[in-house]
């Protein structure tokens, strides 16, 4: 196993349990569906750069066939960083299983981080509109990617991914037994989510399917 797959224990959000009370206290789906998922929570792994290349990676494919394209694509290299992907040679990121735009939106990704027009030490004090703005400028990287990254690896804790089909789908089948919901609709059945948006998110997701994902 290279160092790039090795494990890394997960990090957890200190205001999980805060958060599920206050959304049982708030929501009857809440109430019904977070203790049917124990201990089971939203999780971290990784740095910056590498759940950024994953989510770039898994664009338009299953998450069967994301593992398995990301597991030969760091194979490559003892370790995923910005560097050792600029070093890459662009044919055998391509035999990975990548297409020509998702290595063009890679290399991109690394020379942000290279140059330092993406720099992770100062998102701690940034909110969630300004980092969102700072990744869309990065080729590749939508609103919902970095809404992805907001919930899964700063563990934001109130972001309402509504681009997102899941949370949709998840909102639809929970609060309106399966009839089609608009953007409007889903913000309204969030409203008694807030301050905790990324958490009902997560336990909406988990109730389409109950096995959590982690970037």
């Amino acid at each position: 196993m290279n160092a790039a797959s090795a494990p890394v224990a997960p990090e957890f959000p200190a205001y999980w349990e805060e958060a599920c009370q206050h959304l049982m206290k708030k929501d009857r789906v809440m109430r019904k569906l977070i203790p049917q998922f124990g201990d089971a929570r939203l999780a971290t792994r990784g740095d910056a750069f590498v759940t950024l290349a994953r989510s770039i990676v898994g664009q338009q494919i299953s998450v069967k066939a994301a593992q398995s394209v990301w597991d030969r694509f760091s194979a490559l290299t003892r370790r995923i960083t910005p560097g050792s992907v600029l070093k890459l040679n662009v044919d055998d990121m391509r035999a990975s299983g990548l297409s020509a735009r998702k290595v063009e939106y890679l290399v991109d990704l690394a020379l942000h981080f290279q140059d330092g027009r993406l720099t992770p030490k100062q998102w701690p004090s940034m909110d969630d509109e300004d980092i969102i703005n700072v990744l869309v400028a990065v080729r590749g990287i939508g609103r919902w990617t970095a809404e992805m990254f907001l919930i899964f690896h700063l563990m934001r804790p109130n972001v309402l991914p509504l681009d997102d089909v899941g949370l949709i789908n998840g909102i639809s089948r929970n609060y309106f037994s399966g009839e089609t919901v608009s953007r409007s609709e889903a913000r309204e059945v969030a409203h008694a989510w807030s301050p905790y948006c990324s958490v009902a998110t997560w336990y909406i997701w988990r109730s389409l399917d109950p096995l959590p994902v982690a970037y």
